[in-house]
């Protein structure tokens, strides 16, 4: 039923041992002295001196045991909040195998309300009044099938979310819903964000590289919209409008250091060209550092050189910006 189900009961089940090991330990200390006075209450003597957590646990597997019942622990017999917090560690597919056993239980809307949240971050319709009877079990059945739609032809993928309400066809409502989402197609996602442009510049001012150095500021750019694999007209543009919101978010690093939009441009393809140069195992004369700021500083004359070198001890340590 699921990895995390499987921990749990493992857990109760060294637990309860642990327990008879304490009863056990107890009768043989009583067997070295004196018997217990008899106005002892018997379960009193019964008590083990060490104190294990989760004992009513422990006794519903004792209980589970005493009917000859092997297996995992009947959820339906815990507290509901417990029952909630274990099944809230499986995915989609075991969850709808726990309903299966335990159907209140695996169609809880808090569940499916987490699933659909941490799967799809943001979606209009989260943000709207729910009618009666709506299902979050039901919309994350929506959002699936519309992530393998769009997986396959996007503008039908979209297309499917604004037609069942999810979707506002508003250019930062998709932005924000690509940008919340990791099950959506990057070559398919790169196709889609050529063809609308004003999603496109939505998605590039959702990014925030405050107080990032550049390179990896372009690492986290191009994790959300994944770089061309050849030079073009398209790279060119996400490079440009990278360059823009790099200097928007950070004024002050334009006036210390010197950068411009035209600046940041020259040292994202200069970053780009020596992340292939390191890293590709076909060029055997990898470029040196000196070389690196020789190059750069002759496109970027105002860059001081000491920032230059910094971006190369970067790539060289860190690895590719598009990896």
């Amino acid at each position: 039923m699921g990895q995390g189900l499987w921990r749990v009961a493992r857990n109760q089940q060294l637990q309860q041992q642990y327990s008879e090991q304490c009863f056990l330990q107890r009768d043989r200390e009583r067997g070295r002295r004196v018997g217990p006075p008899l106005a002892e209450p018997l379960q009193q003597r019964r008590t083990p001196q060490c104190q294990v957590p989760g004992a009513d646990i422990s006794h519903l597997l004792r209980v589970r045991r005493g009917k000859e019942e092997q297996g995992f622990i009947d959820l339906e017999m815990l507290p509901p909040e417990l029952s909630i917090t274990i099944l809230s560690y499986l995915n989609a597919t075991d969850l709808c195998l726990a309903s299966c056993v335990w159907q209140d239980l695996g169609n809880d809307e808090y569940l499916w309300q987490g699933l659909c949240k941490s799967t799809w971050g943001h979606c209009s319709i989260y943000n709207r009044r729910l009618p009666s009877g709506f299902s979050y079990r039901k919309l994350y059945m929506e959002l699936d099938e519309g992530s393998l739609t769009f997986n396959a032809n996007p503008q039908e993928g979209i297309s499917y979310f604004m037609s069942r309400g999810i979707l506002v066809d508003h250019p930062k409502e998709i932005a924000k819903f690509i940008f919340y989402t990791r099950m959506l197609n990057w070559k398919m996602l790169r196709i889609y964000l050529d063809e609308r442009r004003d999603v496109l510049d939505e998605l590039v001012t959702l990014h925030n590289f405050s107080n990032q150095f550049l390179p990896n500021a372009l690492r986290d750019f191009f994790r959300h919209i994944h770089a061309p694999e050849e030079r073009g007209e398209y790279l060119e543009t996400l490079i440009t409008k990278f360059s823009h919101r790099f200097c928007a978010c950070n004024p002050t690093l334009v006036q210390e250091v010197g950068l411009s939009p035209d600046a940041v441009y020259v040292l994202c393809y200069s970053l780009i060209l020596l992340s292939i140069d390191l890293t590709s195992p076909h060029v055997k004369n990898k470029m040196s550092k000196r070389e690196f700021i020789r190059n750069t500083r002759r496109a970027a004359q105002n860059i001081s050189e000491d920032f230059v070198g910094h971006l190369y001890d970067n790539i060289y340590l860190i690895g590719h910006v598009a990896a």
